[in-house]
């Protein structure tokens, strides 16, 4: 059991490396879809889209940001990994989706500011879980502040929103 799973790491690791994700993220994408689906026996492949539609997707799909998750016998989920800026640098972040498309976890991966971190707590991350590509998420109306993170709320929450609404567009086409 113990080789399997350390096979079925490396292989998810050594597909990240490949397709991308930078080395100090992938580690623990790959724990997160673990924790997330309670899974070490897992697979991801890219998804990729035309240049036609990619351009009106809000969130871009590159190859190397969204994954299918799958297991040995059916479709577990997809994982989102990209970066939003901060005031001065910029945070990496991961959403999971289920196979519903529904968000069932979000983790700041890597923040590299001394001030609003705070957006990485499990509390306020929680505010995205259930969204869907038909749902909008604002922090203005329906997503909570943080006094100190203002720039980074406004930021993962702007990101999420074109995330949702890229997966709206994407479930439209027939993609996912």
């Amino acid at each position: 059991m113990k080789l399997v799973r350390t096979s079925a790491s490396i292989l998810v690791v050594l597909l990240f490396c490949g397709f991308g994700i930078p080395k100090g993220v992938h580690k623990k994408v790959v724990k997160e879809v673990e924790k997330t689906f309670e899974v070490v026996d897992f697979s991801m492949s890219p998804i990729t889209v035309s240049d036609e539609l990619n351009a009106e997707l809000p969130s871009k799909i590159s190859g190397e940001n969204f994954y299918r998750i799958v297991d040995q016998t059916s479709l577990l989920g997809y994982v989102f990994v990209d970066q939003a800026p901060s005031k001065t640098a910029k945070f990496d972040y991961l959403v999971v989706f289920d196979h519903n498309l529904t968000v069932v976890n979000s983790k700041v991966l890597v923040y590299r500011e001394e001030y609003g971190g705070e957006i990485g707590s499990k509390r306020w991350l929680k505010q995205f879980l259930g969204k869907t590509g038909g749902d909008r998420v604002n922090h203005e109306t329906n997503i909570d502040a943080i006094s100190g993170a203002t720039i980074s709320v406004r930021s993962m929450t702007k990101s999420m929103d074109n995330l949702l609404q890229t997966v709206g567009i994407l479930q439209e086409k027939g993609q996912l």
